[in-house]
């Protein structure tokens, strides 16, 4: 589904990422773990066209990303939820969903994508008229990854979603998650500092450290790696 090559992304002069390669397979989760400037997030961007590589080649669904713009890669199915879920919160939850699907010409199909994002989250139902700022966290969160959903994307790339959320909101919004690989075999992508959070639904796992890939495993395993634990995921003191 996602094929990652030697990839190399600078800002200015600091060097983000190094050489990073790695696979995603279709269908599956996967979890991008690492402490914060590890370059999780900027692989996310990366991949979807937001930062341009300095070297490199990023290839889905068979095609060549590699320095497209945000709108080509986003059209070619892949949605980015950013960190912090980047609603607008003057406009209506409804609003908010809508341009999700915008570029998409087909009106029955919006109207079905939205039936569906509010099958998955229940609470913006009875919101949809009210300003996406009345929202608490969790519910703001629900509604940026129901917009990305809403476009029908074939990869879903999520940046931190659990992020100064509760952990009964996180856990709801994981499972959400992993209920979406199961009906629909939608592929993600999820960058998180909770690595105990992430790997929990993942079926396989990439570790960064300043920027270099520096492990690769199904998810049982990285949890199990006591010594990965203690350099990178900060699992020891959460047990």
């Amino acid at each position: 589904m996602l094929e990652i090559e030697a990839l190399t992304v600078h800002h200015g002069l600091v060097r983000a990422l190094s050489d990073v390669s790695l696979r995603v397979e279709e269908g599956s989760i996967t979890a991008v773990l690492g402490a914060n400037g590890a370059g999780k997030t900027t692989l996310l961007r990366t991949v979807s066209g937001l930062i341009r590589p300095t070297a490199g080649r990023i290839t889905a669904f068979g095609q060549d990303l590699t320095g497209l713009p945000a709108d080509r890669i986003a059209r070619s199915g892949i949605a980015h939820v950013p960190e912090g879920g980047g609603v607008i919160p003057e406009l209506t939850v409804a609003e908010n969903l809508r341009l999700g699907a915008l570029w998409r010409a087909d009106r029955e199909d919006r109207a079905a994508a939205l039936g569906a994002t509010l099958e998955l989250f229940p609470p913006l139902a009875p919101r949809l008229d009210k300003p996406a700022g009345t929202l608490s966290g969790g519910e703001r969160q629900m509604l940026a990854i129901g917009r990305g959903l809403m476009g029908r994307p074939r990869m879903l790339l999520l940046d931190e979603p659990s992020l100064g959320l509760a952990p009964l909101v996180t856990a709801k919004i994981m499972a959400v998650l992993r209920d979406l690989r199961a009906d629909t075999g939608l592929t993600v992508v999820l960058v998180e500092q909770n690595a105990r959070s992430a790997l929990s639904v993942a079926d396989h796992g990439f570790v960064l450290g300043l920027g270099e890939l520096v492990a690769s495993n199904d998810a049982a395993s990285l949890l199990a790696d006591e010594q990965l634990s203690d350099a990178y995921l900060g699992l020891r003191g959460a047990r």
